[in-house]
C-alpha cells in the first residue's frame, strides 16, 4: 500500500496533490534542486531601505513561504516569510511574463500556488503609497510544493492576532508551529543566544569546552532513575548519563584547570512543566576553587545572561518581575526549613525528622534515608517561598554523596542550589576529593539501594581509582539550561523552550 493511500487527505490536501500535478503537466519541477541565489533578507531591507540607500535594494533575491495574497487583476500583493520576517511582494503579470506568454502568472501563480508554498523572486526594493517597504517582483520561482495547509494565523503591524495555542499541535508539529507563530522562533534564538553567552564567558576565563560518554557503564554523577539499554557486541548493559560529573572530574584529575560541557542528559522519571525525560544541562569544574567562588562567579555569569538575552537583568516571569542582578542571597538550608516550617532538624535523627513529615503532612517512603526526608521537606515547604535567586546552602551530608564535608560545620556539606522562581536552576559543590571518604560514600549509597531507593547512586570504582591518582580543590556547578531559557523568556512550561519535547505516541501511528 503507498503512503498515499495510508493518509486520510482532507479536501484541501486532495486539491493541493492535484495542483502538483499540473505544475508537473506544464513541465515545471515543484521541488527543484538547484541553488537558489538568495542576497538579501526581509528585515534587512526593511530596516536599511530609504532614499538614500535605494540604489543598493535594485537587485535584491529573495525566497521564502507565501504568507497571504490580494488579487487585484493583472497585479498582487503578497506577504513572502524568510528566515528573518516578512515582507510585502508586488506582483504584476507583464513583469513576470514580459512575452505572450502570461501562463506564470494566471496559472502558476494565480491557480496553482498556495498559502505556505516556497518561492523565489528577484526583483527591487520600492515603497508603496501607504508607506509599506515592498518588492517589485521581476521575476518568480516556483521552489517547493505545500501539500498540507497551514493553520491560517492573523497579523498585523508585527502583532500576531488568533495565534495557535493548543500545545498538542504546538509540541507535535513544531516545524509548524515555528512557521506560523513568529514568537515561538524568538524564544529558540534567544536560547542559543543564552548558550553562547555561557561559552564565552567560561572561554574568556581559559575553561575548555569538552565532550564526554553519553552511554555509560555506570550511571553515575547524580541520584535519578536511569534509562538503560544493552550493547550487542559487547553483551553488556549500558546506561543513558544522568550527568556528565565523573567524566568531568576525570579531566581535572588529568591536568585540566578549567573544563565544562553542555550535556544531554537522560532520567527516567516523570514529565511536567519542569521536568522532560531528555533534558540540557550546563556542567563545569574549576580546580583550585571552593563553592564561595563558585557563588560569585555564577552571579556574574546569570547577570551577563540576562544581559545578553534581554538587555537589562530584569525577567518578567508570568506576573512576577526578577532580577538577576548580583549580588544574591545566600540562606543556609537549615535556616530556610526553620524559617518556613518551625522545625529546627540540623540535630535531628532519621526518625525525628521523619516524625516532622508527619507533622507537616509530608509523604515519606520507608525506603528514604535522613537526606531525602530533608530534600522533600524543602520541596515541599520552602522551595516555593524563593522567588528571587537565591543560594541555598550547606545541605546535609546525606544528601550529597559527592560533596566536600564543611571546613567547619559538622554533619553538612558545602554545596549550594540555586532557587529562582520556586525552582532549582543549578547545583554546586566544593567536590569531594578524598577517595577513602567517596569510596565510604559510595558505599553509604548501597545501603540506600538495598533499602529500594531506585535513585541512590551506583560505585564507580574506576572514579574512585582516579581520584587516588590525586584530583586538586575542585569546585564543579550544573545549570539546567531549559529552566533557565524558561526564566529568561517568559515561558511557563520547560515544553515551550524544547524544539521537540517528549510525547506520547499519537494514536494514529500507534494503530499503524
Amino acid at each position: 500500500m503507498s503512503v498515499t493511500t495510508q493518509q486520510q487527505l482532507s479536501e484541501q490536501e486532495i486539491i493541493r496533490r492535484d495542483k502538483l500535478k499540473e505544475l508537473q503537466n506544464l513541465g515545471i519541477d515543484p521541488y527543484p534542486a538547484a541553488e537558489y541565489p538568495v542576497n538579501a533578507y526581509s528585515t534587512d531591507i526593511k530596516a536599511g531601505y530609504s532614499e538614500e540607500t535605494k540604489d543598493q535594494y535594485q537587485d535584491v533575491c529573495l525566497a521564502g513561504r507565501i504568507m497571504s495574497t490580494r488579487d487585484m487583476g493583472k497585479a498582487n500583493f503578497a506577504v513572502l516569510q524568510d528566515s528573518k520576517g516578512r515582507i510585502q511582494l508586488y506582483i504584476k503579470r507583464d513583469d513576470i511574463c514580459p512575452g505572450e506568454d502570461k501562463s506564470l502568472y494566471d496559472t502558476v501563480w494565480k491557480k496553482l500556488s498556495d498559502f505556505g508554498d516556497f518561492i523565489g523572486v528577484k526583483g527591487y526594493a520600492f515603497v508603496t503609497k501607504t508607506g509599506e517597504t515592498s518588492i517589485h517582483v521581476r521575476e518568480l520561482t516556483i521552489l517547493a510544493k505545500a501539500l498540507r495547509p497551514l493553520p491560517v494565523v492573523k497579523s498585523k503591524d508585527g502583532e500576531t492576532f488568533d495565534e495557535v495555542t493548543d500545545p498538542e499541535f504546538k509540541y507535535r508539529q513544531r516545524y509548524a508551529d515555528l512557521v506560523i507563530n513568529p514568537d515561538v522562533k524568538e524564544v529558540f534564538t534567544k536560547r542559543t543566544r543564552l548558550m553562547k553567552t555561557i561559552r564565552d564567558f567560561y572561554n574568556d576565563m581559559g575553561y575548555l569546552e569538552v565532550e564526554t560518554p553519553i552511554l555509560q557503564a555506570i550511571p553515575g554523577g547524580a541520584a535519578a532513575r536511569p534509562f538503560i539499554t544493552h550493547h550487542n557486541a559487547l553483551d553488556m548493559p549500558l546506561y543513558l548519563r544522568i550527568a556528565n560529573e565523573l567524566y568531568l572530574k576525570r579531566l581535572i584529575v588529568g591536568g585540566f584547570e578549567g573544563v565544562y560541557e553542555f550535556a544531554k542528559d537522560f532520567r527516567n522519571e516523570g514529565m511536567d512543566r519542569t521536568h522532560n525525560p531528555e533534558f540540557t544541562v550546563m556542567e563545569m569544574y574549576a580546580a583550585y576553587k571552593d563553592y564561595h567562588w563558585m557563588m560569585d562567579t555564577t552571579e556574574q555569569l546569570l547577570e551577563k545572561v540576562a544581559l545578553n538575552v534581554n538587555g537589562t537583568t530584569k525577567a518578567t516571569v508570568g506576573e512576577r518581575e526578577i532580577d538577576f542582578k548580583a549580588p544574591y542571597p545566600r540562606v543556609p538550608i537549615y535556616d530556610a526549613i526553620k524559617e518556613h516550617t518551625g522545625f529546627d532538624v540540623s540535630e535531628m535523627d532519621e526518625a525525628g525528622i521523619r516524625e516532622v513529615c508527619k507533622q507537616l503532612g509530608i509523604h515519606a517512603e520507608p525506603n528514604h534515608g535522613k537526606g531525602k526526608l530533608i530534600d522533600e521537606i524543602f520541596g515541599e515547604k520552602c522551595e516555593h517561598h524563593y522567588v528571587q535567586p537565591t543560594f541555598i546552602t550547606d545541605y546535609p551530608v546525606e544528601m550529597s554523596p559527592l560533596t566536600k564535608k564543611h571546613r567547619s560545620k559538622p554533619g553538612v556539606v558545602e554545596r549550594f542550589e540555586l532557587i529562582c522562581n520556586g525552582k532549582e536552576i543549578a547545583n554546586a559543590y566544593s567536590e569531594l576529593n578524598d577517595p577513602i571518604d567517596q569510596r565510604q560514600r559510595f558505599e553509604d549509597q548501597v545501603a540506600l539501594m538495598e533499602r529500594g531507593d531506585d535513585e541512590a547512586m551506583y560505585i564507580d570504582y574506576d572514579f574512585l581509582r582516579a581520584l587516588e591518582y590525586g584530583m586538586p580543590p575542585t569546585s564543579g556547578i550544573g545549570i539546567g539550561i531549559d529552566r533557565l531559557t524558561m526564566l529568561m523568556t517568559n515561558q511557563p512550561s520547560i515544553q515551550d523552550v524544547l524544539f521537540f519535547p517528549q510525547m506520547r505516541p499519537e494514536k494514529q501511528q500507534t494503530a499503524e
